[in-house]
């Protein structure tokens, strides 16, 4: 009889990845396809939903078959994707009404700021437990029913607003079910996180009809069956959550006070803080952790939008490197007192500072700064970048023993050594490095009744490494000031 699997369909900002487990959090299949992005204007980011949905489709096709090709029978499908990224669709025909306007776009950023000018600012830290700021949802669903003139479309309910693991759901299933989960929801500005719910005085503050909002649910649990045409036959879609909420629970981030960041495109830190919201005095963000049987657990999260984006800037941008993986021997050929530093803030930057107006910028310089020392810059600014979140952490109370780390760039050592240097604590690294699409597979599979309890997730994660702090506290103070004056002359 084949064994029982779970898809895992891994929706990110440059990719879309597919990935099937087996029940022991295995990998049995896996595929990839990079897409391209759209940059219309300087800090627009743009993907095409087709795309999207294309590369989530061949990839998931291709790691089902392969998995059932070697005795392995999928019997869920968990979601996980980039969040805050907005989708706005014709409800009759499916029809995309504009682009996907990215998570990292700023072009609603004077919005915002007229907003936050108005006194908005407290009632949507207090409701949604977010900043203003053009990285979430709702400021880009109000830019795209303006541009395109579908508001009165919208109030009238013929189109339909999603994040992509909405959108996902809402292709795979035929048009039959416009859901989204409780984790999506909290991104959006317009999910109170305490009521649960919708939050009329958020829907009025950014004019964005109710009638368009998908239903909320659970992350475990039943979202509704794939079309027949997808994979052959019906296969249930039992999990679904935001890509960093799944990788907190692939990293088994179960209790109050355990913390992990992830490093894709960008780097997202989060802090369970249990069945308490705690609202940050250091402009971290409030936000569910997951919701099983209509109750949820809650987190601080701090955001940094370019990560690994550095490094795709090393290649795209400069052509410095030819892939990324050739970016740590590059660095560490650099000459360690060149004092070289990186601002990343390609597309603004974003907590503790949410200044989305800041641009990238390179200091430090001299007729001897060349491609090693450049590297090394921005391979660092990741890690200072995940040090001021860690302060800001602390600063609100948290007691930080541990950092686990996921992502594409944790899996390289040197990155994760350097890591454990600059910030200062323990840096651990899990033998499954799939964390994301982990996450959302065991959401499938507690959902499917595969797994009994979130206590399951916790007996499937192990650690592989642990990088301590071997770097002198006064050579990291030096450093350290650099950074800051780095990040000062950019905001200044």
């Amino acid at each position: 009889m084949p064994a029982p699997a779970i898809l895992a369909i891994d929706q990110g900002t440059t990719s879309s990845r597919a990935i099937v487990f087996d029940l022991e959090g295995r990998t049995v299949a896996l595929a990839q396809e990079e897409f391209a992005q759209i940059y219309p204007r300087p800090g627009w980011v743009e993907h095409d939903p087709e795309v999207i949905w294309a590369t989530a489709l061949s990839t998931a096709r291709k790691a089902f078959s392969d998995a059932e090709a070697t005795g392995f029978t999928v019997a869920a499908i968990g979601i996980a994707n980039q969040r805050e990224t907005t989708l706005v669709w014709e409800r009759a025909t499916g029809r995309p009404v504009h682009n996907a306007i990215v998570w990292q776009d700023r072009r609603t950023a004077d919005a915002c700021t007229r907003l936050d000018r108005d006194g908005a600012g407290p009632l949507v830290a207090e409701r949604a437990g977010l900043v203003l700021d053009p990285y979430f949802s709702a400021s880009k669903i109000g830019w795209i029913l303006d541009q395109t003139g579908a508001r009165g479309r919208a109030e009238a309910g013929e189109l339909a607003f999603g994040t992509v693991e909405s959108w996902l759901i809402w292709r795979l299933t035929g048009g039959t079910r416009h859901v989204t989960d409780a984790t999506n929801a909290s991104r959006t500005s317009l999910y109170a996180l305490a009521a649960q719910d919708w939050d009329e005085d958020l829907l009025a503050l950014f004019a964005i009809p109710r009638a368009m909002l998908p239903d909320i649910a659970d992350n475990a649990g039943l979202f509704g069956e794939t079309d027949p045409s997808v994979f052959g036959r019906a296969v249930p879609i039992t999990g679904a959550a935001g890509d960093q909420q799944a990788a907190a629970i692939g990293q088994a981030c179960l209790k109050p006070g355990a913390m992990k960041s992830t490093y894709g495109t960008g780097a997202f830190m989060i802090l369970n803080t249990g069945t308490g919201i705690v609202a940050s005095e250091n402009r971290l963000l409030s936000t569910t952790a997951w919701r099983l049987g209509g109750q949820s657990a809650f987190a601080l999260e701090g955001s940094v939008l370019s990560a690994g984006a550095a490094v795709q800037w090393l290649r795209d941008g400069l052509g410095i490197i030819g892939k990324s993986s050739e970016v740590e021997a590059l660095a560490e050929g650099a000459d360690p007192e060149s004092g070289v530093y990186l601002v990343p803030a390609f597309t603004g930057l974003g907590a503790p500072h949410w200044r989305p107006e800041a641009r990238a910028a390179l200091y430090g310089m001299s007729r001897g700064t060349g491609r090693a020392e450049i590297a090394r810059a921005a391979l660092d600014s990741v890690c200072w970048q995940t040090a001021d979140l860690l302060r800001a952490m602390r600063a609100d109370g948290a007691k930080v023993a541990e950092l686990r780390i996921d992502g594409g760039m944790a899996a390289n050592t040197a990155f994760a050594r350097r890591m454990a240097d600059l910030c200062g604590v323990a840096v651990t690294r899990p033998v499954n490095t799939e964390t994301t699409a982990w996450g959302a597979a065991f959401l499938a599979g507690l959902g499917a009744g595969l797994f009994s309890g979130l206590e399951d997730a916790a007996r499937l994660w192990a650690a592989a490494d642990r990088f301590e702090p071997q770097m002198d506290e006064a050579a990291r103070a030096r450093l350290e000031a650099g950074w800051a004056e780095a990040v000062r002359r950019t905001l200044a």
